[in-house]
C-alpha cells in the first residue's frame, strides 16, 4: 500500500445519506482518515431529512387518529381531532433534528471531516467541492459514491406552482388541502395519501398500471385497496394525468385512460418514482462508468469499474432502500480497509407503511409463477388470530412460500398492522435456510401477530389446528 500522506484522505465519501454516513463511520472505526462530503446542511440524506423518517413520524400521527376514530364502535369516543398543524410540523422537525444532531456528534467522535458542498470528480483520485467559502480540491486513495436519488418529475406540470408537490414538499405540511390528488399508486404516494386522509383531506389516487403498488403480490395489496376504497374520494387505475393547469382556486388535472375528464384539486402530489444522481458527479472524469439512466454498476465488493472507487445505495440500482444502502456502505468501507467483505444478502425486505402495512421478502408469488418454480404456500388469515380479532384488525394475513422439494422457505408476504416489524423473522428464516418445520416448531408467544408466521408454516405442512383445512383427495 502507498503511504497515507500521499493523499488528503484514505476514504472520501460523496453523499451523507444512510449508506454514505454508515460507510464513513465504519471506515473511521477501521482506522482510516475519512472525509464526508454532503451538499445539504444536515447529514442523513433523503431518508432521514425528507423521506422515511419524517414520513413515519406523520404516519404515526395518522395511525393514532384512525385508531381513536375506530374506538367509537367499541364504546369509547374521543370526538373529532383538533389538529394544530404548526405543532405537528414541529414534532416532525424535532424527530429529524434529534437524529441529524446525533449523526453530527458521531462524526465528530470519529474524527470524520464533514465538508458541506457539492462534489464532482476531477480525476481518478480527486474531487472538487463547491462550498460556501469557495472551491476545495480534495485528493483520496479510495472514494465511495453515495449520492442517492431524487424524485422523478413529470412533464406537462407547472412545477413553479407551490400547490404542485413532490414527496419532499408534501412532508413540509404547509397546509391540509381539502382536495388532494396523488399521482402514482406506489409506496411513496400511498403512504402520503394515508397521512393526508387521516388529517382530513379528500384524497384521489391515480395509477397508470392495472393495480396499486406495482410489483407487489395482488393479494397482499387487496386489504389495503379495500380499506382506502371506502375512505378515499376515488382510486383511478390504468389512468394517467396528461397535464395540470393552473387556476386561481386550484390545479386542474386532465385524465386519460380508464378514467377520462378533468377535475379541480387544491394540491397535487406527484410520486411516480425516483431517479439516480449518478449523472451529476462528473463520474466520467474519474473513469467511472454509469448507465444512461444514471445508475453505476458495481461488483459484490461494491467496486465500480475503477477498482479504488466504490458505489452504494440508490445510485447502484433497485431496490432503492435505506437498509440496503447501509449494508452496502459497510462492505465498501471494509474493502477500503483491506478486509475480506462482500455484499451477499440473499434477500432484502420491503415495507409499505400504509394502513394496513404491507411487507414482503424473498420470492414473491408473482415471481414464483413467472419463473415456474415448484413452490407451495402456507397462508394464515388474521380472521383466525386471537390478537388480530382483539385489535379489531382482521383484514390481513401472513403468507409463506416454500420450495416443494426441500421445504425451505423462499419468500414471505404480510399484510396487517406491524407487518414491517414481523417480516424480519421471515428474512432471517430465508437467510438461515429454514424449513417449514423449523418455523412451525419454533414456539411463538400467544396471543401475538407474530405467531401467524409459525401457523402459516403449519398450514403448509398440514399440521395447523387453529384452522380446519380438509385434506386433498
Amino acid at each position: 500500500m502507498t503511504e497515507t500522506n500521499e493523499f488528503d484522505f484514505d476514504v472520501l465519501v460523496l453523499g451523507a445519506g444512510p449508506g454514505g454516513y454508515t460507510a464513513a463511520f465504519r471506515a473511521a472505526d477501521l482506522g482510516l482518515k475519512v472525509a464526508l462530503v454532503e451538499r445539504y446542511p444536515k447529514l442523513g440524506g433523503v431518508c432521514l431529512n425528507v423521506g422515511c423518517i419524517p414520513s413515519k413520524a406523520l404516519l404515526h400521527t395518522a395511525e393514532v387518529i384512525d385508531a381513536a376514530a375506530a374506538m367509537e364502535k367499541h364504546g369509547v369516543s374521543f370526538g373529532q381531532p383538533l389538529i394544530d398543524i404548526d405543532k405537528l410540523r414541529n414534532f416532525k422537525t424535532g424527530v429529524v433534528d434529534k437524529l441529524t444532531g446525533g449523526l453530527d456528534g458521531m462524526a465528530r467522535q470519529r474524527k470524520v471531516e464533514v465538508i458541506q458542498g457539492t462534489g464532482v470528480f476531477e480525476g481518478p483520485n480527486s474531487v472538487r467541492v463547491e462550498t460556501a467559502e469557495g472551491e476545495k480540491q480534495l485528493s483520496f486513495r479510495n472514494a465511495i459514491i453515495a449520492v442517492g436519488s431524487q424524485s422523478l418529475e413529470l412533464g406537462n406540470m407547472p412545477w413553479g406552482d407551490p400547490r404542485l408537490m413532490d414527496s419532499t414538499d408534501a412532508l413540509e405540511l404547509e397546509e391540509i388541502p381539502d382536495r388532494l390528488l396523488v399521482v402514482g399508486g406506489g409506496i411513496i404516494g400511498l403512504e402520503m395519501a394515508c397521512v393526508y386522509d387521516a388529517l382530513g383531506s379528500e384524497v384521489t389516487v391515480v395509477e397508470l398500471t392495472p393495480g396499486l403498488m406495482p410489483g407487489t403480490d395482488p393479494d397482499l395489496v387487496k386489504p389495503l385497496q379495500r380499506r382506502i376504497g371506502k375512505r378515499y374520494q376515488a382510486i383511478h387505475l390504468e389512468t394517467k394525468v396528461n397535464q395540470v393547469d393552473i387556476a386561481d382556486d386550484g390545479l386542474v388535472a386532465h385524465f386519460e385512460g380508464k378514467h377520462n375528464g378533468k377535475e379541480m384539486f387544491d394540491r397535487v402530489l406527484v410520486a411516480v418514482g425516483r431517479t439516480p444522481n449518478g449523472g451529476k458527479i462528473n463520474a466520467k472524469a474519474a473513469g467511472v462508468e454509469a448507465t444512461s439512466r444514471g445508475f453505476i454498476p458495481t461488483d459484490q465488493q461494491m467496486r465500480t469499474n475503477v477498482p479504488h472507487i466504490f458505489a452504494i445505495g440508490d445510485v447502484v440500482g433497485p431496490p432503492m432502500l435505506a437498509h440496503k444502502a447501509t449494508h452496502e456502505g459497510k462492505v465498501a468501507a471494509e474493502v477500503c480497509a483491506g478486509e475480506k467483505s462482500a455484499f451477499e444478502a440473499r434477500v432484502i425486505p420491503s415495507v409499505a407503511y400504509t394502513d394496513p402495512e404491507i411487507a414482503w421478502v424473498g420470492v414473491t408469488e408473482v415471481e414464483a409463477k413467472e419463473q415456474k418454480l415448484d413452490y407451495g404456500v402456507g397462508k394464515f388469515p388474521y380472521a383466525a388470530s386471537g390478537r388480530a380479532i382483539g385489535n379489531d384488525r382482521t383484514e390481513g394475513f401472513t403468507k409463506l412460500l416454500f420450495d416443494n422439494k426441500t421445504d425451505r422457505i423462499i419468500g414471505a408476504g404480510i399484510t396487517g398492522p406491524h407487518a414491517g416489524d414481523l417480516i424480519s423473522e421471515c428474512a432471517l428464516a430465508i437467510e438461515m435456510g429454514a424449513e417449514a418445520g423449523d418455523i412451525g416448531l419454533t414456539i411463538h408467544p400467544h396471543p401475538t401477530l407474530s405467531e401467524s408466521i409459525g401457523m402459516a408454516a403449519e398450514v403448509f405442512e398440514g399440521t395447523v389446528t387453529d384452522l380446519y383445512i380438509p385434506k386433498k383427495r
